[in-house]
């Protein structure tokens, strides 16, 4: 079958993709993305997380037949979609347009999202988003597997809750899997981003 579908802003379409198929594997091996990790491929340890109409998802959990006519954010165009969600004053700290009982991007904004043309579809050559800077600057990195998933996640965390409490990062990242870390410095990572974001307003 086909798969028509829009890709960190970009219409994408997938052929030949049999009924097995999982968003992830379209996404690595057809799309040639990358950023999404091909870890358990059982849904629990979220290194493959992506945004599926704004929600976060496991991709090996997601049939690629379920996305047609949907949109697909990856740790790839993470960067591009935060720069879009604070243009159009979504997400984030009360006062950035969006107002304090937001509730992120909708389908609609999402889908309407377009990526620049200049802009690489790797992710390559774009300044990084608040989450994927303060993740470095946090030293929130080590082997890197699981660090496109934990981005995902903590990126729609902050668009939900601007001031997470820890219990709110643990409960937001519980589903995601780090095995060098120890887990201090990406709940560090979060807690700087927040703090930045809050700045920013």
């Amino acid at each position: 079958m086909r798969v028509n579908f829009t890709v960190n802003g970009r219409p994408q379409e997938a052929d030949d993709v049999w009924e097995g198929e999982s968003l992830l594997y379209v996404l690595r091996e057809r799309l040639g993305l990358p950023g999404s990790k091909n870890a358990c491929e059982q849904g629990e340890c979220g290194s493959c997380t992506v945004r599926l109409d704004g929600v976060p998802v496991c991709s090996c959990l997601v049939a690629a037949g379920q996305v047609e006519g949907r949109d697909v954010v990856t740790v790839e165009g993470l960067a591009d979609f935060a720069k879009q969600r604070e243009a159009h004053g979504h997400g984030g700290a009360c006062g950035t347009g969006g107002g304090c009982g937001s509730k992120g991007v909708s389908t609609d904004e999402a889908q309407r999202w377009a990526a620049k043309p200049g802009d690489s579809q790797t992710g390559e050559g774009v300044e990084l988003s608040n989450i994927q800077q303060a993740f470095i600057d946090a030293g929130a990195v080590q082997c890197g597997f699981c660090t496109p998933g934990l981005l995902v996640q903590a990126d729609a965390l902050l668009e939900q809750n601007a001031d997470p409490s820890d219990q709110d990062i643990r409960e937001a990242l519980s589903g995601n899997l780090c095995r060098c870390t120890g887990y201090e410095k990406i709940l560090d990572a979060v807690r700087l981003a927040a703090a930045r974001q809050g700045e920013a307003v």
